[in-house]
């Protein structure tokens, strides 16, 4: 007889420990022993089944029969098939069907000797004799079984938890780094932060705890591979929405983000709501919330615009800080945005930087010049929209869930 409170001990304590449910740690210990019992007790080719009696702290064994007839098995002698198999050499062997095994399988005339309603496909069980001593091989045979069998459900667990979590903002520490890569500890599994998603201008340190947006959750063969992010546009979008609550509510939607992470992002946020302010809800009183999503991104500049429907309005807001003075519609999604003189370089951007990106968020190709002399093409003062580059996602629906 096993020590019951020995058991049960031990089943609470490894399934607090892998964050699993008792029930799948029985599971495991009842498939480890009844391997163990298929090594030493029974027909190699046979099912055994185990059931743990938590209650007496005994064992039960089963063997597993599936009831089939001339439909679903080939009932042949060894050297009867071996001719047929002369004679008909051009029959391919994954069309025959299985091989009756009398450790795995009952006729159904036989199931229906034992039980009268018993149908082909059935699984009849059969009382094995009791054992509880089992050799060391058996014992060895059980032990991997069971850690197998932990490692399988501690993984389904993790994936399903950090499946829910994809979008979403999390916190966790620095643990190492090989060739870029950042791999951080979260708890009950490690993500990796590839390093075309970390921010070009921060440096990390082991031991240092940040936030990140889990981009995705890849099934692997022996864990889950969490996929982190810093560099995503909608990570700043998460951001926003732990600081401002009208964002969670639906007041407020997040309608486009361009972000060239590290140094500067421009949101579009729209109301749903009359009488609120969309800019104003994410600036906050005297600039706190937009402060603490920038102290997050270590001090990235940050452009929050309404969105319009209008181009011309959503283009001219897009060019922030510049202040413009009128846009020029043309075809084929292009404009002309037309700036005072002194704020010809404050639109342009270091770099063709502030007009890149309101290309990105608009979807425009925009040709900034100058009032003054409206001829005159501006280095740098042109920019094309990015058609697949994924750079400028719309944050749309998908920001605003939740």
């Amino acid at each position: 007889m096993l020590d019951i409170k020995e058991i049960s001990k031990a089943i609470r304590q490894v399934a607090e420990e892998k964050g699993l449910a008792p029930e799948t740690i029985i599971e495991a210990i009842e498939s480890s022993i009844a391997a163990a019992y298929k090594r030493d007790y029974a027909d190699r080719g046979g099912i055994v089944k185990c059931k743990l009696d938590e209650k007496s702290g005994t064992l039960k064994f089963w063997q597993v029969k599936t009831v089939v007839d001339d439909t679903t098995v080939r009932f042949v002698d060894e050297s009867a098939e071996e001719e047929a198999e002369k004679k008909e050499p051009e029959i391919e062997e994954e069309q025959k069907l299985p091989r009756f095994n009398p450790e795995r399988h009952i006729t159904l005339e036989e199931a229906q000797k034992i039980k009268s309603d018993a149908a082909v496909g059935d699984e009849m069980m059969f009382p094995l004799e009791t054992k509880e001593d089992f050799g060391r091989i058996a014992a060895q045979t059980a032990k991997q079984v069971i850690l197998q069998k932990l490692r399988e459900s501690e993984r389904e667990s993790i994936l399903a938890e950090w499946t829910r979590k994809e979008g979403q903002i999390v916190s966790g520490e620095v643990q190492r780094f090989d060739r870029g890569n950042v791999f951080v500890n979260l708890g009950r599994a490690i993500g990796v932060m590839f390093a075309n998603e970390s921010i070009p201008t921060e440096h990390y340190r082991a031991g240092e705890r940040l936030r990140f947006l889990v981009l995705a959750v890849q099934e692997d063969t022996r864990m889950p591979g969490i996929v982190l992010s810093r560099a995503n546009p909608r990570f700043v979008a998460e951001l926003f929405k732990m600081e401002v609550p009208e964002l969670t509510d639906g007041t407020i939607e997040v309608k486009e983000i361009a972000r060239e992470a590290g140094n500067r992002t421009k949101i579009a946020v729209a109301s749903t709501s009359e009488g609120v302010d969309p800019v104003g809800a994410l600036v906050g009183q005297r600039g706190t919330r937009v402060m603490a999503v920038n102290n997050e991104l270590g001090n990235e500049k940050i452009d929050i615009i309404e969105w319009s429907e209008d181009p011309e309005n959503f283009i001219a807001n897009a060019l922030s800080p510049a202040k413009v003075e009128r846009v020029e519609v043309l075809p084929r999604r292009e404009a002309r945005a037309f700036v005072p003189e002194n704020q010809l370089s404050l639109a342009i951007g270091k770099g063709g930087q502030n007009v890149r990106l309101a290309a990105k968020l608009t979807g425009w190709k925009i040709d900034v010049r100058s009032q003054a002399h409206p001829d005159e093409v501006q280095e740098d003062g042109t920019a094309i929209a990015p058609e697949e580059s994924g750079e400028a996602e719309p944050a749309g629906d998908e920001e605003s869930e939740s």
